[in-house]
């Protein structure tokens, strides 16, 4: 269960009134490797496989969905199990030991060891991102995409949402979460479960863009991403040392690019 209906009182125009009110609950899920508890995720306990798989590749423990053996969803314990091959399970023995923060919240992005781990991830790979273009109206149309399909958060206000699309605007998935960065992650992990090429493709999300957020991004090779928030500067540094095009603010006909400008045809 991840939603449930609370009666409430409602204050409108001086009126006091009882109504009826769906509110989001948010619980704990737990990624098992090789039957060892590796990371506790706040996040709405729905889709947690593609959360598992995203989480698990834009960390960095895997590059791709072939390194993944086994994956097994228990709901009514919100855990994910996963069996990784040989190879992997060697490479997170001394993960397995350390002293990395076990709990991920959806308050803030990754903390830095585990950002420091994607970095390492990042850094192995040296190919600059493609050099796509894409039309201006295009960005607009996949925004209002994305707005007009999250149905958690017309119905609660209490989520965030993001959405994948191919350089012809046609979606190709849309998640909600409490947390922007698990919605970014469930999207990444239903992408590489269909075994879906990201790098062609727009990433869009209701949330700010972070340096996490861009650093998803980045390990997948996404080489836009575009949001109706705000950026911060972790976000736009990383975006512009990356070469990833980050556009905030699509609203309207409006949109500010703060890196990266040219894969965008005005």
């Amino acid at each position: 269960m991840f939603k449930r209906t609370y009666k409430i009182k409602k204050l409108h125009n001086g009126e006091l009134r009882d109504l009826e009110d769906v509110i989001l609950i948010e619980k704990p899920v737990t990624i098992k490797i090789n039957t060892n508890p590796m990371v506790s995720i706040i996040c709405l306990p729905k889709d947690i496989k593609e959360l598992a798989v995203g989480f698990l590749f834009t960390a960095g423990f895997i590059d791709s969905i072939e390194e993944i053996e086994d994956l097994e969803v228990d709901e009514l314990e919100n855990e994910v199990h996963i069996t990784l091959n040989e190879k992997k399970e060697l490479s997170i023995k001394d993960f397995e030991t350390s002293s990395y923060n076990r709990v991920i919240k959806t308050s803030c992005g990754i903390p830095s060891v585990w950002r420091d781990l994607t970095l390492n991830s990042i850094d192995k790979t040296t190919k600059p991102l493609k050099d796509v273009k894409v039309p201006q109206e295009l960005i607009f149309k996949c925004i209002v995409k994305m707005q007009s399909e999250t149905i958690l958060f017309k119905e609660t206000g209490g989520c965030h949402g993001s959405a994948l699309f191919d350089l012809s605007g046609e979606l190709i998935n849309l998640f909600e979460d409490i947390g922007r960065h698990n919605a970014i992650d469930k999207v990444i992990g239903s992408a590489l479960i269909e075994n879906f090429d990201l790098t062609e493709t727009i990433l869009c999300s209701t949330g700010r863009l972070t340096g996490d957020s861009v650093l998803k991004a980045v390990r997948s090779r996404i080489p836009i991403l575009a949001s109706i928030s705000a950026p911060i500067e972790s976000g736009v540094r990383i975006a512009f040392s990356y070469g990833v095009t980050l556009i905030g603010f699509v609203r309207g006909n409006k949109m500010n690019i703060y890196s990266n400008p040219e894969r965008i045809v005005v």
